[in-house]
């Protein structure tokens, strides 16, 4: 019986309708036409351009600055928030905690941006990167704390009592049994929370004050007053940039694995 090639061509349309943009917007970005209609020919300029733009690096600065930290604060909250729910899950107290804690994953960005500019304009709080934190954070910390928590949902307890019973401390237990055997939900809900914040905009958007501009909101200005052909070159760099670090994740999770 011969063998359908539907599924082969299905396939091959939506790895294009994916892909295909990405390879324009690549090869766009070495084209010196201010306007990508044609081809000009092979040229650096858009990244010479780019790299000499303080206002683009200025924005990556303070997104990684805003990222680490609230990644750092999301993996803390949200690793306590999943222990918390998983241990002593069967409280009144405890399930309004997981309503609270699941609510920012189900609300509308743009409902979470208005409410959090109106509590920062109703406390008094000037917008600015601390804004952006505290924005960052209230819905990072849900997202870690729901990749720690399907972590823990196989996590015996009995191990702690054991690991008490055999002279160790409540700090020792937690230190070389239980952070050890969550660190893969940990890591997962660090990385998560680090890429949702990089890549935030609406919520950005709304609690961004003057000389708080991050790499997407400088961006959407410079689709706004037309400057495609740099955005095609940071683009290329943030693509090279992240196949880079996928790869060199692999390698290392093959080493460690031995394979």
């Amino acid at each position: 019986m011969r063998r359908s090639r539907f599924p082969i061509v299905v396939t091959a349309f939506v790895m294009a309708f994916f892909y295909l943009p990405i390879l324009i917007l690549v090869a766009n970005s070495f084209n010196p036409a201010r306007f990508s209609s044609r081809w000009q020919g092979f040229s650096l300029v858009w990244y010479r351009r780019l790299f000499e733009s303080p206002e683009i690096w200025q924005a990556l600065k303070n997104t990684i600055v805003i990222a680490v930290s609230v990644t750092a604060v999301a993996v803390v909250l949200g690793t306590a928030a999943a222990y918390a729910l998983h241990r002593y899950g069967a409280t009144r107290l405890q399930k309004a905690h997981y309503t609270l804690i699941y609510q920012p994953l189900v609300v509308p960005e743009i409902l979470m941006g208005i409410s959090l500019l109106m509590a920062f304009v109703a406390a008094g709080v000037p917008l600015g990167l601390f804004t952006i934190f505290l924005a960052h954070v209230t819905f990072c910390v849900s997202f870690v704390a729901m990749t720690v928590l399907g972590r823990l949902q196989d996590f015996d307890f009995s191990i702690i009592e054991a690991a008490r019973d055999l002279g160790a401390s409540s700090w020792q237990s937690t230190r070389k049994v239980l952070i050890p055997v969550l660190m893969p939900g940990i890591v997962a809900g660090a990385l998560l929370a680090f890429t949702l914040s990089i890549d935030d905009f609406v919520i950005t958007f709304f609690v961004a004050g003057p000389g708080s501009t991050t790499l997407p909101l400088r961006i959407y200005s410079m689709i706004k007053y037309g400057a495609p052909p740099m955005i095609n070159a940071l683009s290329t760099l943030l693509l090279a940039v992240t196949f880079t670090a996928v790869v060199a994740s692999q390698r290392l999770a093959k080493r460690k694995s031995g394979t």
